[in-house]
């Protein structure tokens, strides 16, 4: 599943669309805490998280996970706005809890 096709499925809403539409979600990541993420974040995953800062967009290019959805009603503060926009990260948010995030990813990539 590309960020493309997540976009198009219109469950979440789009914050920044981003500059690789054609980039693949090939896993789910679910984390809060940045140092955490650093280490264990894992290439290619969507990342579910309530981090709506700058400084989760540079753990997103640290692992080079394909983007964010911002759970639980979170919105990305300005600054974190600014940097997606200028840098072409794809951000993406929902009312939806981190785990029914994570599942409607999951599930989409595996086809259920």
């Amino acid at each position: 599943m590309t960020i493309r096709d997540l976009i198009e499925k219109g469950i979440f809403e789009t914050v920044n669309a981003g500059d690789e539409p054609e980039k693949e979600i090939t896993s789910v990541f679910c984390c809060d805490l940045l140092s955490i993420a650093m280490s264990r974040g894992v290439e290619g995953a969507a990342w579910v998280t309530v981090m709506g800062n700058i400084n989760t967009l540079a753990v997103m290019t640290l692992t080079d996970m394909s983007c964010i959805v911002l759970a639980e009603g979170t919105r990305m503060d300005e600054t974190g706005l600014q940097k997606a926009q200028s840098e072409g990260f794809t951000v993406l948010r929902t009312e939806k809890s981190i785990f029914d995030a994570s599942l409607e990813i999951y599930r989409l990539i595996h086809g259920e």
